[in-house]
């Protein structure tokens, strides 16, 4: 009974604490936000092709509309192993739009180290430019508490 409990309790803290915005409601918004967090959370481990190019998109709108507003990227569903070093041969467009992100636009990029723990992989499997945050709900969470509005990405199957 008590491992149940606890498996509920973990279960429960892994969901988002809060709900999402829209991107149409946000740039509707008369004053921005203090700043947009981007979730992607995908059982498609291919998702990044479409879900990266969303998200340079919308970061696009957001900063014409609100210059100057921070935003936040995490991964934490299948896509995630994409962005893995010894995936960038097969992923290179990926990485490339990803690195670009976090250098050019300045939105750092998470990816979750218990989901890659879960699956065998280390932190040190991803490149420098993503961070491996201990939990992705809670660097969400985090970005949160800093009210920043999550804004979650649509799933590959709907941008295709």
């Amino acid at each position: 009974m008590l491992r149940f409990l606890l498996s509920a309790l973990a279960i429960l803290a892994w969901l988002p604490a809060t709900s999402a915005a829209s991107l149409d409601a946000l740039l509707a918004r008369t004053a921005p936000p203090p700043g947009v967090v981007f979730e992607i959370v995908d059982r498609d481990p291919q998702a990044l092709d479409h879900a990266l190019p969303w998200v340079q998109r919308a970061a696009q709108q957001l900063k014409a509309r609100f210059p100057g507003m921070p935003m936040a990227l995490v991964a934490h569903g299948q896509e995630m192993f994409a962005l893995q070093t010894a995936q960038r041969e097969g992923n290179a467009a990926t990485h490339r739009l990803a690195e670009s992100l976090v250098r050019d636009e300045g939105i750092p990029l998470h990816v979750c180290e218990t989901y890659a723990g879960w699956r065998g992989v280390a932190p040190e499997a991803f490149p420098a430019y993503v961070d491996v945050a201990p939990a992705g709900p809670a660097q969400i969470r985090n970005y949160e508490a800093l009210d920043y509005v999550r804004l979650v990405v649509p799933r590959a199957a709907t941008l295709q």
